[in-house]
């Protein structure tokens, strides 16, 4: 069959056609889909690893916590540590204090200090206007007559807790009490927190005597 120019010039044009309108919308439609199932994907693991790391850092403050405690307390001496714990409550939140007497080391969170101190676990107000509470250590220079606040430091540990509770196991008794005068050491003592992060309350029994592994 023969094939004259005009026909010629109409199969190579056929042949270098390029995209129309439709497949370059088709494709881009399909670009945009793959970019945005890309960008959830990302953004969801991020999102996991942020939450991951909060509750991490979550978890090893109260680990700290409780491991700053066991080592103190088990250094107070039984006669020297005179330890105290008052019940407190306010608006219906457990406000408890615990106190004792010790010099430079974990309970002033510092190596070097002259003299004994009183140190205090309690909750405290972020600041005169707000409502958070920060769980932290008072301390105080233990032979200090000021009245004042002014030789008063104030150490927060954990920002924005609801509640502190402590209670106290008297071996003598066999019981927990939520009280201790002073004298002789508990035996065991235990710290429950309330947490604004979480429903569960944070809760810790701390051994005051060594015990053998």
């Amino acid at each position: 069959m023969f094939t004259g120019p005009d026909n010629c010039r109409l199969q190579i044009r056929n042949s270098y056609r390029g995209f129309t309108l439709l497949e370059i919308m088709l494709a881009v439609a399909i670009l945009g889909m793959m970019a945005l199932a890309i960008f959830r994907f990302v953004q969801s693991n991020m999102t996991s690893l942020r939450l991951s790391s909060d509750i991490a850092a979550t978890h090893a403050q109260y680990g700290g916590l409780r491991d700053l405690l066991t080592a103190e307390w088990q250094d107070l001496s039984p006669t020297r540590g005179r330890m105290i714990g008052e019940p407190f409550k306010l608006n219906d939140r457990e406000r408890d204090v615990i106190s004792w007497n010790c010099s430079a080391g974990l309970g002033l969170l510092t190596r070097y200090a002259p003299g004994d101190f009183t140190v205090t676990l309690r909750l405290q107000p972020e600041n005169e206007k707000s409502n958070r509470l920060d769980l932290g250590l008072l301390r105080k220079p233990k032979d200090d007559s000021d009245i004042g606040e002014g030789h008063e430091t104030w150490v927060p540990l954990i920002k924005n807790v609801s509640s502190l509770q402590i209670s106290y196991f008297n071996p003598q008794s066999n019981v927990w009490v939520d009280r201790w005068p002073g004298g002789l050491l508990p035996r065991l003592v235990k710290i429950t927190v309330g947490r604004t992060d979480a429903a569960v309350p944070w809760e810790a029994v701390i051994p005051l005597k060594r015990t053998p592994y």
